[in-house]
């Protein structure tokens, strides 16, 4: 996916364009920003909208409609705060390093949506257990380590949605059988040789599926 094609396609979700100049303003602020800490590949940059903004809004079409929605290791906000500003949806943004997370709260600020916004500075392992419905986690860590730092945030109804790039068959077919749920697989429009791992009815059991 281009930019032109990225941006084209959010047009087709009726994103407004105050939104769309909001995420435009956020854009610049990440850029200023990853010069001085190295928040995205600088690699990426030329191709932010498609690589990281549409990559984040995708996952609005295979959330639920309603329920909590937690974001972990945040980062520099994707998919966290493009779910906020482009699905209107509360959402808890964990990053345990200070400097991310105070750039996330700016972030939130400059997007509009601080008030649907709320930043936890801490370790995933250490936020209060309670099961949301969303738990959504972009280049955090492996499904492995994933599954057992949050086990205590979710429960059979959360929906996983887990952006994992050229590795998703690989991270999945090595997931530990202890685990048992439905994991599919979903292609990620922005790019044909990466995926999302969506994971429902996720416990700890004999099997895994």
């Amino acid at each position: 996916m281009t930019e032109d094609e990225g941006k084209a396609w959010l047009a087709a979700r009726d994103v407004s364009r105050e939104t769309i100049a909001a995420l435009e303003r956020f854009a610049g602020l990440l850029v200023e920003e990853n010069g001085r800490q190295n928040l995205v590949s600088a690699a990426t940059i030329p191709h932010l909208w498609a690589r990281h903004i549409v990559d984040s809004a995708q996952l609005l079409d295979i959330a639920p409609g309603t329920g909590s929605w937690i974001d972990l290791g945040s980062g520099p906000g994707f998919p966290g705060l493009i779910v906020a500003a482009i699905g209107n949806r509360p959402v808890t943004l964990v990053e345990e390093r200070a400097r991310r997370a105070q750039f996330l709260r700016e972030a939130a600020a400059i997007l509009g949506v601080a008030h649907l916004a709320t930043i936890v500075a801490t370790k995933v392992e250490r936020v209060p257990a309670e099961p949301h419905g969303v738990i959504s986690a972009r280049a955090f860590a492996p499904l492995a380590r994933l599954l057992n730092v949050a086990e205590h945030l979710a429960n059979a109804k959360t929906h996983w949605l887990l952006p994992k790039g050229r590795g998703a068959e690989a991270e999945l077919a090595g997931l530990d059988r202890s685990w048992q749920g439905s994991f599919e697989i979903v292609p990620s429009i922005t790019d044909p040789d990466s995926a999302i791992i969506v994971a429902t009815n996720v416990l700890r059991g004999k099997g895994r599926r």
